[in-house]
């Protein structure tokens, strides 16, 4: 006989396994008074994960039942971590009256918390999306879903191939993947964390329709644009799906679906998204990154979208315009800054109205939209005064007061409520009559006992009553026995002591009905007040949630416009025709963690020059100006300003970079293997119209194979014609330009300064004539001794080469460089005068570092 069925289960813990057994693959949390208890197996494996004490509760079926339990007033620090571990958690609460019950109270399942259905505010990263994805293959052809059940954000995309659909779920970054069981996933899938397995039958699209039309409540999906998307909608309808059986909900914040398409946005694959570091670097975490230097964002779901804005670069131009227009205004008006102080009193809006509509609101939600609703009058007016008829103008239509809503809560709810509405005290005095008389009742109760004595005394003339209270009889007047005949008539006897007789009249009656139940009362009404104000704001949501998304986008552009004083960028041009031009272009980034200061460069590509080869030292700069470019291109059609003294950005279809590489290990690929898969995507789908970053094709493998792999990708690229930046230490890669249309060669200086190097950073037309290796690998630490080595060694070999006839040193070279590159040489005497007259060779690297800079400014 199974566990569940066996008839020596106690009746709660035979309700407990029927319940567990609709939830076998998630955490049960059974509500048992002040705690959430894990009973068997859940209670071993949340013990291990939360290191909370694995007990046991008595016995069932004859053996010991392990159980484990956390408080329900402090269960979300515990769930935040089982979900952080990947786990899933059933909220089963208690939703009988336990008066009334015979047996163990009702309980079920209220709420299924997964990763990808969070909406609670301790259990999120407030500036991050958390996505729920859903991901149907149709052939070739794969449809994505995704919602934010925190913002109700829905949409949908299709997209040819594996790799595309793999770059849109590292864009994406879903905390929850849902796939179907038969789905064949490539290794970057099959063990990521929050990824679950379906059922297929649920991929159907004639279900799916029917629940999307369900859920929107609609005939048809024609008027969302989206009818069509047959790969697209099954994949929602199964996320649909799945979010309202965990919620328990309709999704009533859910009212919309939108379209995206590939065509729309300037694409970046996954290998480019992570080499850009645009919000995750290369070490998983936040930190120096494109994201980081231009988040100064005053609302949580601003910095959210600004993270979306740069992730999906736009093509349309007009749209990209008009974000530009917006920040060019704020800046002209100097306006930004009062702006981003009322932003910043308005909060995170749109989660709280997700919780508003989930009827999961907490008291200080909606205080924080009455403070942002009181915020908004003074935010119209400062857009009011310069926004009508300019491209703010369409964001200060959905930017309005709402003073009726504004005016209900500033009366409803005390200043500071308390965190939850379950013990009261959240609704204000004044609001309500009603509530007002059971607090009144409660709290007052003694005071209007000694009134109702006084005043019976003095009615009656007896000066030996009293009003008293007992627990089993209730409320009484109490009268001496040699009195209690003088009771007027509508004293009705209630009991009768040795001493005295206790009776009862119909206001003391009436009072202790309401008395004794005034506290449950007041609660009772204080809840139904509360769940009014929700009804309330959620007759109001699709305006609110029109709101919530101005709100974000004004704050994003108000982010943009301060970056561009306090960082000092400037407003890209973007033309028709191709080509990039930056002129005293920056690394956004580097710029701010440096502490040397930034060598700003130019990038010039048009039509007859297509393709730059970079040559130069190792560490002397060639990957930060190629990242810099990219970078700009990106910001440029997000609609932001640039780190660039100026720019004009030609049409951009796809940004694709292949900068460094490591080992696939789990996928079974080698460095180089990864670097050809990279460089074989770009190779196929680079077009006129691609910015392409390709860094030392090549390098892994043998030198002639390399330079014979370099040299045809690059040829490859002349015959697409995509802009490309092509780094290498293949010196005879410079020959290319001689060779092929539209090439040239630009070089990263460097000088050597007493056997050491000093980069300059600076991007000068022509070839490098060294690599510097040697100077590179001293300055890393490698022992001397190797480094006198590697001398002999490299002599050795240039001398082959020239009694071979070799008519060019190799790429690695560090013969001396000729005269006019020997910038020590050539300084002017009164600079190093102003170092105090030291000689050449006396200087440190620094000293030698600020004369090159010096010599290089008086030129």
């Amino acid at each position: 006989m199974s566990q569940a069925t066996s008839p020596s289960h106690t009746p709660m813990m035979a309700q407990y396994l029927k319940i567990k057994r609709e939830h076998p693959e998630v955490l049960l949390f059974y509500r048992m008074g002040d705690f959430y208890e894990l009973f068997f197996d859940d209670a071993r494996r949340a013990a291990a994960l939360l290191d909370i004490t694995l007990t046991q509760r008595g016995q069932s079926a004859g053996k010991p039942i392990p159980m484990a339990g956390v408080p329900y007033h402090s269960a979300e620090g515990y769930l935040a971590r089982l979900v952080a571990a990947g786990e899933s958690v059933a909220i089963c609460e208690q939703v009988g009256d336990p008066a009334a019950s015979k047996g163990p109270v009702e309980r079920r399942v209220v709420r299924v918390v997964t990763p990808g259905t969070l909406y609670d505010e301790a259990l999120l990263d407030a500036r991050r999306d958390n996505l729920l994805v859903a991901v149907h293959a149709a052939g070739e052809r794969y449809g994505l879903a995704w919602l934010e059940l925190s913002s109700g954000r829905f949409s949908v995309l299709e997209v040819e191939g594996e790799g595309e659909m793999l770059a849109e779920l590292q864009r994406l970054d879903p905390a929850e993947l849902l796939v179907a069981e038969s789905l064949s996933l490539p290794p970057a899938l099959t063990g990521r964390r929050g990824l679950r397995r379906q059922s297929d039958w649920l991929f159907d699209l004639e279900s799916a329709n029917r629940l999307l039309c369900d859920q929107f409540q609609v005939q048809d999906l024609r008027g969302f644009g989206c009818a069509h998307l047959s790969a697209a909608l099954t994949a929602a309808g199964v996320l649909i799906e799945y979010a309202r059986d965990t919620q328990r909900s309709r999704l009533p914040h859910v009212t919309a679906i939108g379209v995206e398409s590939r065509d729309d946005a300037v694409v970046i694959d996954a290998a480019s998204r992570r080499n850009l570091e645009i919000d995750v670097n290369l070490g998983g975490t936040g930190d120096n990154t494109l994201a980081s230097v231009l988040d100064v964002t005053a609302t949580a779901m601003g910095s959210r979208l600004l993270k979306r804005w740069l992730n999906r670069p736009l093509r349309d131009l007009e749209r990209v315009r008009a974000r530009q227009s917006a920040v060019a205004l704020l800046l002209e008006a100097d306006g930004f800054e009062a702006l981003r102080a009322s932003l910043k009193a308005v909060g995170d809006v749109e989660r709280i109205l997700a919780r508003v509509a989930l009827y999961s609101a907490r008291p200080r939600d909606l205080a924080r939209l009455r403070d942002a609703f009181n915020a908004l009058p003074e935010l119209e007016q400062s857009l009011a005064d310069y926004a009508e008829g300019t491209a703010l103008d369409e964001l200060r239509r959905h930017i309005r007061p709402y003073p009726a809503l504004a005016d209900t809560l500033t009366r409803a709810l005390v200043e500071n409520p308390p965190v939850v509405i379950r013990d009261g005290g959240v609704i204000a005095e004044g609001f309500d009559a009603e509530l007002d008389e059971h607090r009144s009742l409660a709290e007052h109760a003694g005071d209007y006992l000694v009134k109702l004595e006084a005043r019976e005394r003095e009615r009656t003339g007896l000066p030996g009553l009293k009003v008293g209270y007992n627990r089993v009889h209730g409320y009484y007047i109490e009268i001496p026995r040699a009195q209690a005949r003088e009771a007027p008539v509508d004293y009705v006897r209630r009991q009768t002591l040795k001493n005295a007789e206790r009776f009862i009249i119909p206001e003391l009656k009436e009072f202790e009905d309401k008395a004794l139940s005034a506290k449950s009362r007041a609660l009772a009404r204080e809840k139904l007040l509360y769940d009014g104000l929700l009804d309330t704001l959620n007759a109001e949501l699709d305006a609110l949630q029109a709101s919530a998304r101005a709100l974000a986008s004004l704050d994003v552009l108000c982010a943009f416009a301060e970056r561009a004083r306090a960082l000092e960028f400037s407003r890209p041009q973007l033309a028709e025709r191709p080509g990039i031009v930056i002129r005293g272009g920056r690394h956004p980034v580097v710029e701010q963690v440096s502490d040397a200061p930034f060598v700003p460069n130019d990038l010039v590509l048009g039509d007859d020059r297509r393709m730059l080869v970079i040559t130069g030292p190792n560490m002397g700069g060639k990957s930060t100006y190629m990242r810099q470019a990219a970078l700009i291109v990106l910001l440029a059609h997000t609609g932001s300003f640039v780190p660039a003294d100026a720019a004009e950005i030609g049409p951009v279809d796809r940004i694709f970079t292949r900068i460094g590489s490591s080992d696939d290990l789990a996928g079974g690929r080698s460095t180089f293997m990864v670097e050809m898969t990279e460089t074989a995507s770009i190779l196929h789908n680079a077009t006129d119209h691609s910015l392409v970053l390709m860094d030392e094709i090549g390098r892994g493998t043998s030198t002639f194979d390399g330079l014979s792999l370099a040299w045809a990708s690059a040829e490859h690229l002349t015959r697409t014609r995509a802009f490309t930046l092509f780094a290498t230490h293949y010196f005879e890669m410079t020959a290319l330009p001689e060779q092929a249309e539209g090439v040239a060669n630009v070089h990263l200086t460097a000088a050597e300064h007493r056997d050491g190097i000093v980069f300059m950073h600076r991007v000068e037309e022509g070839p490098a004539n060294q690599s510097y290796g040697l100077q590179v690998a001293q300055l890393a630490g490698v022992p001397q001794g190797v480094i006198a080595r590697a001398r002999e060694k490299l002599a050795q070999l240039e001398q082959q080469e020239v009694d071979q006839g070799s008519r060019s040193p190799r790429a690695g070279s560090s013969a001396p460089a000729p005269q006019q590159n020997d910038l020590f040489a050539s300084a002017p005497h009164p600079l190093v005068e102003e170092l105090g007259g030291l000689a050449l060779d006396d200087l440190t690297p620094r000293q030698a570092l600020a004369l090159l800079y010096r010599w290089r400014e008086s030129l």
